[in-house]
This record gives C-alpha cells, sequence and structure tokens, in this order.
C-alpha cells in the first residue's frame, strides 16, 4: 500500500515504495483560476512549456514541452528529470504561445521569458493592431522549491492563470435596422507585452480590431404589468475581439470605442472599470485582480438611437444590466 506524506516545504506530495532509491520529480498543472472554480485543465489546455530556474543565478537550468492528447488524460503529470536542489517552476502554455505570442527561444535567463502579441502594422498610419481570434494563452509560476535528494515521487503544482480575454460586442438598435458594415468597433490598450512574471511590460498601445462581425435580431425581454415579461425583437450586430491581459492597477487604459456610420465616436468607455461594476453580483468574494483573471469572457449591450447614437443610460454586462450614474465613467 502506498503512503502519502505532505511536504510543506515543497508543496508537492511524496510516495514511498516507488521500487527503486531515486528521487522521481513530476509537475502537475492545475486551472481552476475560473468562474466555475473547477479545474479544466485538461479541457483547455493542449500545450505546454515548463522552465525550471536556479534561484541563486535566475537562469534557466531546465525545459520541456508537452502537448495533444496527452495532456488531455485524467492525472497527466510531466516528468521533471533534473538533479536534486532548489529551483521555481514557471509555464507558458496554450497555442497561443507559438501562434499567437512569442517567446524567445534562445532564452537563457529567467526575465528573458517575455511573451509578446504578435502584432501587424496599418500601412498608413503606423498603428499596431490585433484582429486575430487569439489562441489561448495561460501563464503560471511557484516559489522556490526544494527537490529533496530522499528516494519518493515529488509532485509539484503549477496553477495557471489565462491571459486571453473574448469580448462580444452587441450594438442592438431601438427602432432601426443595424448595418453592420456601417460600425467600427476597437478596444485600445498597451499590454501586448508580458513579463516573466504575467505582469504587463512597457509596449507601444495595440488597437484590437473584430476578427468576426454578424449582424441579425435579438430578443429583449421588458417587464410589464404584473412582471409579465414582454419580449420585443430588435436589429443587433455582433462584434467579436480577443485581448490579452487585464490588469486591475491599469482599468482605465483599456478602452472600448464605437464608431456610426458617420464616422461619430458614438462609445469610449473604459473596460476594466466596467467589467468591474459587477464584480459583486457574484456569489464568491474576489479581489479586483482575481475577478479579472477568472473572467475571460466579457459581453457587453448597446443600444443605440434613431440618430445612430448610443443611448447611454444603461449597458448590459455579461447579462446584468448597469445604470450609469455619470458619463465620465
Amino acid at each position: 500500500m502506498l503512503s502519502a506524506l505532505s511536504l510543506a516545504s515543497c508543496n508537492g506530495v511524496m510516495y514511498d515504495e516507488e521500487g527503486d532509491c531515486d528521487p522521481h520529480y513530476k509537475a502537475r498543472f492545475i486551472f481552476d483560476m475560473n468562474m466555475l472554480y473547477a479545474d479544466a485543465f485538461s479541457k483547455e489546455v493542449n500545450a505546454v512549456t515548463l522552465y525550471l530556474i536556479d534561484p541563486a543565478t535566475g537562469d534557466i537550468v531546465w525545459q520541456k514541452s508537452e502537448r495533444g492528447d496527452r495532456l488531455r488524460q485524467d492525472g497527466y503529470l510531466m516528468d521533471l528529470d533534473v538533479a536534486p536542489g532548489s529551483y521555481q517552476l514557471l509555464a507558458w502554455c496554450g497555442e497561443g504561445r507559438d501562434e499567437h505570442f512569442t517567446i524567445p527561444a534562445d532564452a537563457s535567463h529567467h526575465t528573458q521569458l517575455t511573451c509578446r502579441l504578435n502584432r501587424e502594422y496599418d500601412p498608413v498610419t503606423g498603428t499596431a493592431l490585433s484582429r486575430k481570434d487569439l489562441k489561448r494563452l495561460y501563464h503560471g509560476k511557484t516559489d522556490v522549491k526544494i527537490f529533496p535528494e530522499e528516494e519518493g515521487t515529488y509532485i509539484y503544482n503549477v496553477e495557471l492563470v489565462k491571459n486571453t480575454n473574448d469580448v462580444n460586442i452587441v450594438l442592438q438598435h431601438l427602432s432601426g435596422e443595424i448595418v453592420k458594415e456601417g460600425y467600427t468597433f476597437t478596444i485600445t490598450d498597451a499590454n501586448g507585452s508580458l513579463d516573466w512574471d504575467n505582469s504587463i511590460m512597457p509596449d507601444e498601445e495595440i488597437t484590437y480590431q473584430p476578427w468576426q462581425v454578424l449582424a441579425g435580431t435579438a430578443g429583449i425581454e421588458y417587464p410589464e404589468a404584473d412582471d409579465v415579461p414582454v419580449i420585443t425583437t430588435m436589429s443587433a450586430c455582433v462584434a467579436n475581439l480577443t485581448v490579452s491581459r487585464l490588469m486591475a492597477d491599469r482599468s482605465n487604459d483599456m478602452r472600448v470605442k464605437i464608431y456610426n456610420p458617420a464616422g461619430e465616436k458614438i462609445v469610449d468607455i473604459p473596460l476594466i472599470q466596467y467589467a468591474l461594476l459587477v464584480r459583486g453580483r457574484y456569489e464568491h468574494s474576489m479581489t479586483e485582480q482575481e475577478y479579472l483573471d477568472r473572467q475571460n469572457k466579457y459581453d457587453l449591450v448597446f443600444f443605440i438611437d434613431e440618430g445612430n447614437r448610443w443611448a447611454d443610460s444603461y449597458i448590459y454586462i455579461n447579462s446584468w444590466m448597469v445604470v450609469r450614474q455619470s458619463s465620465d465613467l
């Protein structure tokens, strides 16, 4: 029968009676930083790259990548082929790290493990653009862990944070039809470069543009007499965008802007400030940053009047109605 001992020094588990006298080290990846508070690693993450760092020098002493069906197996663990010692574990995971972001392949020091969003440039204005449905990107790191010399199997948990966010902007017309080609949607922020610790590095401003715009109709419920809802059908336009990491200490930097067919800017709001307005509607108590890390999908619904301008008294955010108290928010 196997015995399990919790190791406070390495935040892992040791299983004795492995059949040889060598220590065995493994990494377990966990993605429960989501609104379900459940580990979704096997369902969401299909590629991992793990780096082991010497805490004395900051040098990368070992790295390994795995991907595909192996990661979807229950109980997936990555074997760590290193000598006993002390290491910090750092991971960049998801298809996004190779397809839509760039991490230096020749990095030798942990400070070089930065992650930069691939972007293109407008040939006329030189504006940095991102209009891709960005593949998922995850980051994880641990404190310094002890890798003992004693016989046994030691498992080290690497908890991941998802950095890519889906933003769906819905325009609903109160009295007419919406022609999707007539509106321009952008999200701007200088958040395209992430440091080794997942903080945002100085960078140029990125203009995120939709990777898809659709038009159609949508039904909205309005309460009537006796609290019986009446559904009204409205013309709607939906723009889908994907953006990089949201940070609570940069709450005024990320701006959602919408221009109508006349070229007028009808919406200009700080996305992060608005996203945080509904944080308290959820049953779990979270800090602002924890909420932004857990919530990676934002649905924003704006209503347009007969003049193709925003009826700006309220907005829906992830199905919650927010009444605007100030036009300066």
